[in-house]
């Protein structure tokens, strides 16, 4: 999919379909009364006759249009002014790509010059309208023998005036980065666990090593681990013949020896819960239980694809957590690489032990910040739904950090407290510290035990376990959250550190 910045008179674009705004009580925008003049009041006069009045996400296509050169126009209901919002702008979105894509065509051009959302900004509002209409072109056909039709759209085109183009030629840029960024997310989530194994995520990781000079993969190995004394990573493999990997992906976009912001993903393929297995109804969704790494491989593409010039490390805990003979069990006691010993009294909170030693693995690069990210509990789900990222921290500023990108990326997150009393739910009689701290604030004492790792450096854990997927019907799949988030939250840092 090409998407290009358009200049020019309205009704000279040449186009399949020209999409202009209607706003509140059958009001046009400024583009859509060109197009109105253009035409000799003819798209006035469908507007008299009540078709359509202007509701936010209403819809209707018009066929050649005396005046234009598009041979088809599209009005597209925006609402009140003051009802304009992210979610409203991306239901416009949603219902204007639902249409183009019905109608077969080829080339369509956006010509949206009203106020789009609550924003401001005119980059977010450009760069969000890439992001939404690629999004909607996303297609997962990867494991059917019957591949989908290829899309006959080829070109999405947006209409700006000449001294807005520079502008909207970045927003493009960076909008087409976090699409694809997104679809490599959503294809990795949506893979099975029979193909995306541990051993194939290395293999992604080496694949983007190739493409971006920039960008250096290393896979660390089974022995490898366990000569780091990663034996709580190393616990949650052992009951799978997959080998488990640590995947470190370096961009190196900044000056050398400059401190790397680090994302670590927890990369768990598939998830049985182990000896403590999970109930059979929906495991199938527990393939999606790597998606915190598939949004660092997103995040990284985006990165390289910007080409940010910050220092930026990627590192995924790959392990596959299955019952056996040589499965780890309730009760067991291993040892972290840090040191500390973890008391595993269920081994289906298996994420935040191949987190906590990739964490300690991400001290040796000094970094500037360390954010990870997992669908780690469900507990999160009930304190947050599926509609925002949980986000806990040992630094307040940096939370507000997140909390402020995934506001920009209309791509939500929401602080839950840290506090030492949580702490003590951890408490052991055999271990440092035990795995889990019971029912209550189930979240938050995930990130507790995260958090004995990551004292000597700024830290965030991101809780996406009710977001990174859609379960069941047409929609079931894999979001690409929160890879806007984290590609906003490294923009902003490399427009600081510039």
């Amino acid at each position: 999919m090409d998407f290009e910045i358009v200049n020019g008179d309205i009704a000279s674009l040449e186009t399949e379909c020209l999409i202009i705004a209607v706003e509140a009580d059958s009001t046009l925008s400024p583009a859509a009364k060109a197009a109105d003049e253009a035409s000799a009041g003819y798209i006035s006069e469908i507007l008299n006759g009540g078709d359509i009045s202007g509701k936010n996400a209403e819809s209707l296509l018009l066929h050649k249009v005396p005046g234009l050169s598009a041979k088809r126009v599209l009005l597209l209901g925006f609402g009140k002014e003051d009802e304009r919002n992210n979610r409203n702008f991306r239901k416009i979105v949603t219902a204007a790509m639902g249409i183009v894509k019905s109608t077969g065509v080829s080339s369509v051009t956006f010509a949206l010059d009203c106020t789009l959302t609550d924003d401001a900004d005119q980059y977010r509002q450009l760069r969000h309208l890439v992001e939404w209409s690629g999004a909607e072109l996303y297609n997962y056909d990867e494991t059917k023998s019957k591949k989908a039709d290829p899309s006959k759209l080829e070109q999405i085109g947006i209409l700006v005036s000449e001294e807005n183009s520079d502008l909207a030629e970045t927003a493009l840029l960076d909008g087409t980065a976090i699409v694809n960024g997104m679809s490599i997310a959503r294809d990795l989530g949506n893979l099975p666990g029979n193909i995306c194994t541990p051993t194939y995520l290395a293999e992604q990781a080496l694949e983007l090593d190739d493409e971006f000079e920039d960008l250096t993969a290393t896979i660390v190995d089974e022995d490898e681990m366990a000569e780091l004394g990663m034996h709580c990573l190393l616990s949650v493999g052992t009951g799978s013949a997959q080998p488990s990997k640590l995947v470190v992906m370096e961009y190196k976009g900044g000056p050398e020896g400059e401190k790397p912001h680090v994302l670590v993903g927890k990369g768990v393929t598939f998830d049985t819960g182990g000896i403590s297995l999970k109930p059979g109804g929906g495991m199938d969704e527990m393939k999606y239980d790597m998606c915190g790494a598939a949004s660092v491989f997103g995040a990284m593409t985006a990165v390289c694809e910007m080409a940010l010039p910050i220092n930026v490390v990627g590192i995924v805990a790959a392990a596959e957590n299955m019952p056996s003979g040589n499965a780890t069990k309730p009760g067991d006691i291993v040892t972290t690489m840090s040191g500390q010993t973890v008391e595993i009294l269920n081994t289906d909170a298996e994420g935040r032990l191949v987190l906590c030693d990739a964490l300690t693995y991400a001290g040796r690069f000094d970094p500037a910040s360390v954010v990870d990210i997992a669908t780690l509990t469900g507990a999160c789900i009930v304190a947050l739904g599926h509609h925002a990222t949980g986000v806990l921290t040992n630094t307040d500023d940096l939370a507000q950090e997140l909390i402020e990108a995934g506001n920009q990326a209309a791509d939500k997150a929401w602080q839950l407290p840290l506090w030492d009393e949580f702490q003590e739910q951890l408490d052991s009689n055999f271990a440092d510290i035990a795995n889990i701290g019971g029912r209550p604030g189930g979240t938050i004492t995930a990130a507790c035990f995260l958090s004995r790792f990551t004292e000597e450096y700024r830290w965030a854990h991101l809780d996406i376990a009710g977001v990174a997927w859609h379960s069941g019907g047409k929609a079931k799949g894999s979001t690409g959250r929160c890879v806007p988030l984290l590609t906003q939250y490294l923009l902003n840092q490399a427009a600081e550190e510039e």
